[in-house]
């Protein structure tokens, strides 16, 4: 069976990787953990806040690659502490975002179980490009349905 794609218009040319993209997201946004914040700082600045309690700037660590910002965090075990119940788990999580083209990472910060990511959205200039239409003359034509330019057509009068 195969799936409806919300792309298939022929008006959307060229959006595979969107799509793709989308997938990607849908299959990582399972579990809730660490719950997090995105919150716009100004127009051309943005946070990501997670909720890490428990997990030293050593226990975490931070990658983008492709436009996606990985998020990951792993407590060591410690094999000296005794518990008699244990109710905080000590458990591990990976949590992506897909970046938009442009943004930019600029920083992060842990401040009392909270880890910010500072990201910087670029100003977006709107592209206009005007094509420039060329007419065929009859040699590319010629070209263009095979025959070879300057080639003499039958029954012409040659002086």
């Amino acid at each position: 069976m195969s799936r409806a794609s919300m792309f298939n218009s022929p008006l959307l040319l060229g959006f595979d990787q969107l799509e793709r993209t989308l997938d990607r997201i849908a299959k990582t946004s399972g579990d809730g953990y660490p719950p997090y914040n995105v919150e716009e700082l100004t127009n051309d600045r943005l946070r990501i806040t997670l909720a890490v309690a428990g997990f030293s700037e050593d226990e975490l660590s931070i990658q983008v690659e492709n436009n996606q910002l990985t998020v990951r965090g792993r407590q060591g075990d410690d094999e000296e502490r005794r518990f008699l119940h244990r109710g905080i788990a000590a458990r591990q999580f990976q949590r992506s975002f897909m970046l938009a083209d442009g943004i930019e990472v600029e920083g992060a910060s842990l401040d009392r179980g909270l880890l910010h990511i500072d990201l910087k959205r670029p100003n977006i200039e709107p592209a206009v490009q005007t094509v420039k239409i060329r007419t065929l003359g009859d040699t590319a034509r010629k070209t263009l349905s095979g025959e070879a330019p300057g080639a003499k057509t039958s029954g012409g009068n040659e002086e």
